[in-house]
């Protein structure tokens, strides 16, 4: 059935690092895909050529599938028209939306397409999520950190139409998306323009104000990744109707197993909710049992949605350490005798196999050969690819991990999934011949004829199942016979040629029927006059990169508008990062939690922290109303020295850079 109201389907979003990838999301059921275009993409390297982008549009509109292109760094206004022709270029392929976070291209001749609002938009209140609504967005990405009231608050004051996206599976960013300055300061790396160095899963050593170790050496900034697979119904009852995995960077593993996952669930909820539908066309099978366990990941969390939970962290280790393996029962001299767990798949050659150390670091290795000792399978030969003796702790007795599994591996190499449409067959006679029409599960219908002479068959109850059978051969195409129905008046006989022949051109004709059926997403305009935005000044944390972006803040009556911290104007000690996480809560420090336990409270307070990593200083500081933790430093001196290099070697070259700067231009002493 074709829905034309957005909000009473339930999309899954998937992400694609290229084409093919794009093209397997689709075919494991994905909605819709988001992918980066050929620039300007909040991930740097995760760039695609524009044929590639209308390879994969023309794939997914088959299903009904949307394609997302994310178009959501800031810019500098010498950037804006480059990011203007990409979005021109891209909705000539047939691209469905623009994902943003730069407020200036909204001043720009941009094209007639849909806007989604990026999560580096930072969506966390309502009164944000309506004044992105009035400003023209039609789909917004609210911050993973919100709870299930605050995300019910938000959708239920979106005006009609407005689509509420959530991410549900993948990593987390610890800070806030789009309050994040740590890479930019300590590397020049931004993360607001795609190129974050990852500074929160560093080792960090915590001190207090008296210099004493609060803890040594851990990733205290580090985050389980999100799975919000038991959170589906609640977050569907709370008004989420996209569900958005992370993952651009990922594999193709990755993409088909969590996709497969998501859409099983989903598949589940649709069949209890008749009023909702899919957002797309067709039902998917798969070849394979879907397990996000098996994929990359660092422990789970629903983190915030069901309230602040303690156990939100990958503070032991960013790395995966796999699944439950079994242990080391002998060491040899070059191998390791290994005695897995009851009901554990058999170990490959090329897996890799993981362990703690005595001090509790995740250690690792991949298999050389795997060699089974006994006739169960329960007992293997393992000959790692480095020596025994590099091999940290690994002794008799070792619990063992398997973060690689080969055999897995194989199976998502391989065609894992079939996605088809369901249609209906009603084949009927014509005074020169047979007329075949097909009409699909969402009421398109398309006809084929075939001038042929009525031969009646010498065999009727053959040929009638001859005719079915070959009506129901739909192997290379996107449908799936639901019925087959045969108006004749006797069962003629027709050549197996001639009736595959008849069937090509019915398919044809209705894939041709469906595209010419296919509406574009429209784009919402803008209330007249603008509406006021939530606020009258706006701080580096606005991300206000360049004069487009300051107008369109102007016009909405913002007064006092600071540059982006990229402007490099906020040179003291400043906010670099903004979280929910709170350190002192995770380490069972918080005053909060102190409350009513005799003797210590009073005692604890919400003093500032220091983190440590080689040369790297920062300063943690607690805003426990909001329940927030800032995350204080300042930019260095080198990445200062080196945009204003940069700057100087642009105007030589005749190709100045250009961002908004609400004062002169700093000198430093390279300049």
């Amino acid at each position: 059935m074709r829905l034309s109201d957005r909000t009473r389907q339930l999309e899954l979003l998937a992400p694609a690092r290229d084409a093919e990838i794009g093209i397997e999301a689709i075919n494991h059921g994905a909605d819709a895909v988001y992918i980066g275009g050929p620039g300007f993409g909040a991930r740097a390297s995760a760039g695609n050529p524009i044929e590639d982008i209308e390879r994969l549009v023309r794939h997914a509109h088959r299903f009904g599938s949307k394609i997302f292109i994310t178009l959501n760094t800031i810019l500098r206004d010498d950037e804006l028209e480059s990011a203007r022709r990409m979005a021109w270029q891209v909705y000539e392929a047939g691209v469905d939306a623009l994902i943003i976070q730069d407020m200036g291209l909204l001043e720009i001749d941009l094209p007639p397409i849909q806007l989604h609002a990026s999560t580096q938009c930072d969506i966390r209140s309502v009164e944000k999520a309506r004044f992105l609504a009035a400003s023209g967005f039609s789909q917004v990405v609210l911050a993973r950190e919100l709870s299930l009231p605050q995300i019910r608050a938000v959708a239920d004051a979106l005006p009609a139409g407005t689509v509420v996206e959530f991410f549900v599976h993948g990593a987390l960013c610890v800070a806030y998306s789009g309050q994040c300055y740590v890479s930019h300061a300590q590397t020049g790396r931004s993360a607001n323009r795609g190129d974050c160095s990852q500074a929160c899963r560093l080792p960090w050593t915590v001190t207090d104000t008296q210099g004493r170790i609060v803890a040594h050496e851990k990733h205290v900034l580090s985050m389980k990744d999100n799975n919000q697979s038991a959170n589906l119904a609640a977050l569907v009852d709370a008004g989420v109707r996209s569900f958005k995995i992370e993952g651009r960077y990922k594999d193709m593993g990755y993409v088909k197993n969590i996709t497969a996952h998501y859409r099983r669930l989903l598949d589940q909820l649709l069949e209890e909710r008749t009023d909702l539908a899919p957002a797309s066309s067709g039902r998917t099978s798969f070849l394979f049992t879907p397990d996000p366990d098996r994929n990359f990941n660092r422990g789970s969390t629903d983190y915030f949605v069901q309230g602040r939970q303690q156990d939100i962290g990958a503070f032991d280790t960013p790395k995966h350490a796999g699944l439950p393996l079994g242990h080391v029962a002998r060491v040899g001299v070059d191998h390791l005798e290994v005695e897995l767990d009851a009901g554990i798949g058999a170990l490959n050659n090329g897996d890799a196999i993981t362990w703690f150390d005595l001090q509790q670091e995740l250690r690792g290795v991949p298999i050389n050969t795997a060699e089974p000792l006994d006739a169960n399978g329960r007992r293997f030969r393992v000959v790692p690819k480095d020596p025994l003796a590099e091999l940290k702790d690994l002794r008799r007795g070792t619990v063992l991990m398997r973060n690689r599994d080969m055999a897995w591996d194989r199976v998502l190499r391989k065609k894992s999934s079939d996605r088809r449409i369901a249609l209906d067959w009603h084949l009927s006679e014509t005074p020169t011949g047979l007329a075949l029409t097909a009409t699909d599960e969402d009421g398109y219908s398309a006809q084929a004829t075939l001038a042929h002479p009525h031969e009646p068959a010498q065999q009727p109850e053959r040929a009638e199942a001859a005719l079915r059978e070959g009506l129901a051969k739909l192997g290379s195409t996107i449908f799936r016979a639901r019925d087959i129905a045969l108006s004749l008046s006797q069962p003629w006989f027709l050549p197996a040629a001639a009736l595959n022949a008849l069937r090509r051109d019915a398919v044809a004709a209705l894939e041709a029927t469906r595209e010419a059926g296919r509406e574009r997403l429209a784009r919402r305009p803008p209330v007249e006059p603008p509406v006021p935005f939530p606020e009258d000044t706006l701080s580096y944390l606005a991300n206000v990169y360049n004069q487009k972006a300051r107008d369109f803040y102007a016009r909405h009556g913002v007064k006092i508008i600071e540059a982006a911290y990229e402007s490099h104007e906020a040179l003291g000690d400043a906010s670099l990062m903004i979280t929910k996480h709170c350190v002192r809560y995770s380490l069972s420090l918080c005053p909060k939690q102190a409350k009513g336990v005799t003797g210590v409270q009073g005692t604890v307070r919400a003093e500032p922290l220091t983190l440590q990593n080689g040369d790297e200083v920062l300063t943690l500081r607690f805003d426990c109303k909001p329940c927030e933790m800032h995350v204080v430093g300042r930019i260095k001196k080198n990445i200062l020295n080196q945009a204003q290099a940069a700057e100087r070697t642009a105007v030589r070259e005749g190709v100045p850079i250009q961002f908004y700067r609400t004062r002169p231009r700093r000198q430093t002493a390279a300049g």
